[in-house]
C-alpha cells in the first residue's frame, strides 16, 4: 500500500460557503451547490472531525468571510484543540475584522495574490480594486499578530514572474510564498485553454522556480505539485508520495459533502451521516487513489514511486481515470 497517514487526515479544508464577491475565471466552486450547514449541525461536525484525530482544520469558500457566523465556528474549533486557518481573497479584512480573526482563533490567514501588478491581479480575479484591498489585508493581519500567507495560481499570467512575487511576499512580510499549479476543475477547465501552460512550459516552470527557492532566504516557497519528482527531486519534502490528496488531508464541501480535495468532484460520503475514521481508511476511491495503477507512460517511467502519475485532480479532469497520467507530465513516450 502506498503511504498516507493511517489513522486520520492531518487537516481538513473546509468550504464553509460558496458565496464569493469575485469572479475569478479559475474557480474550481462556482457550480457547487450554495446549500450551507447550519452552526448547530457544524459544530456537531467539528466535534466529530476532533474525535477522529484530525490535528487542523483550513477554512474556505468561496469566500469564507461572507459566512457571517464564521468567528463563532473558529472559536468552537480553536476550544476544540484545533488549529484554525484561512483562505481569503482579503476584501473584507480591514484593521477591526483582522483583531477579531485573532481573538476568534485563528493562527494564520492566507491571501490571494496572483501579481505585484494590480490590474493583472485585478483581472484575473474579476473584481476592480482586488489587489489593493489585498495588499491592505496583509498589513493588517500583520499588526494583528496573525501570521501570512500568500497564494498564487500559476498560470498564462504570472508564470515568468516568479521573482516579482517573491520580492513582493518579503516586502509585505508574509512567511510562506504558496505556488498553487493550475487546475483544471470547475471554471478552470472552461478556459483551461486560456489560462494553463503546456508541459514543457510547466517544466521550464519548476526549473527557475526551485533555482530560486534555493536562493531565497527567510521566505518559505512551497511547490504543491508531485510531477516535480520528474527533476529528481523525490518526494520534495511531502510526507507522501504522490498527490496528498487523500493520503494527508480532505475537503469538505459547503453542503457537508466530503471529497479528497477541492479539485475532485466525487463525493466519498458525508460529514453529517458518515463516520470520518471509517471513509479515510475504507472509502473505495481513496484506496484506489492510494494505490493506483500506472498507464500510459508512468509504466516505464523511473520516477513513479515517486511521483505516482502526478496530480489526481488534473488526471480526473481532463482524462477521466486516476491511474492515467498527469497531463502537465512533460515527459516524453519511450
Amino acid at each position: 500500500m502506498n503511504d498516507f497517514l493511517p489513522a486520520a487526515p492531518l487537516t481538513i479544508n473546509w468550504a464553509v460557503t460558496n458565496k464569493c464577491n469575485f469572479k475569478c475565471g479559475h474557480c474550481y466552486s462556482r457550480t457547487d451547490p450554495f446549500d450551507e450547514l447550519d452552526i448547530q449541525v457544524v459544530f456537531k461536525c467539528i466535534e466529530s472531525v476532533v474525535k477522529a484525530g484530525v490535528l487542523s482544520i483550513n477554512f474556505g469558500g468561496g469566500e469564507p468571510l461572507l459566512r457571517k457566523d464564521l468567528m463563532e465556528i473558529s472559536r468552537f474549533a480553536s476550544r476544540n484543540g484545533l488549529v484554525v486557518s484561512m483562505n481569503s481573497n482579503g476584501s473584507l479584512i480591514d484593521g477591526a475584522r483582522a483583531a477579531e480573526l485573532k481573538e476568534s482563533g485563528f493562527s494564520k490567514v492566507g491571501i490571494s495574490i496572483d501579481s505585484r501588478r494590480a490590474e493583472t491581479h485585478d483581472n484575473f480575479r474579476g473584481t476592480g480594486g482586488s489587489h489593493a484591498k489585498a495588499v491592505r489585508a496583509l498589513a493588517c493581519l500583520n499588526d494583528a499578530g496573525l501570521e501570512t500567507s500568500i497564494s498564487s495560481v500559476i498560470c498564462r499570467i504570472n508564470h515568468k514572474d516568479i521573482d516579482a512575487l517573491i520580492e513582493f511576499a518579503v516586502e509585505h512580510k508574509v512567511k510562506h510564498l504558496n505556488f498553487h499549479n493550475f487546475k483544471c476543475s470547475g471554471l478552470g477547465y472552461s478556459n483551461k485553454d486560456m489560462l494553463d501552460l503546456s508541459a514543457d512550459e510547466w517544466k521550464e516552470f519548476y526549473i527557475r522556480a526551485l533555482d530560486a527557492k534555493q536562493k531565497t532566504e527567510g521566505l518559505d516557497i512551497s511547490l504543491d505539485d508531485p510531477i516535480i519528482a520528474l527533476l529528481g527531486l523525490g518526494k520534495n519534502g511531502s510526507m507522501v508520495r504522490g498527490s496528498v490528496c487523500g493520503k494527508l488531508s480532505l475537503n469538505i464541501k459547503a453542503n457537508g459533502d466530503i471529497t479528497p480535495c477541492g479539485f475532485i468532484p466525487l463525493v466519498i460520503g458525508s460529514i453529517i451521516k458518515d463516520d470520518l475514521k471509517d471513509l479515510w481508511k475504507n472509502s473505495p476511491l481513496l484506496m484506489k487513489m492510494r494505490n493506483k495503477t500506472p498507464k500510459g507512460k508512468c509504466a516505464a517511467c523511473g520516477h513513479y514511486e515517486d511521483c505516482l502519475g502526478g496530480c489526481t485532480a488534473r488526471a480526473i479532469a481532463l482524462t477521466g481515470d486516476i491511474n492515467n497520467p498527469d497531463p502537465h507530465c512533460w515527459r516524453h513516450e519511450p
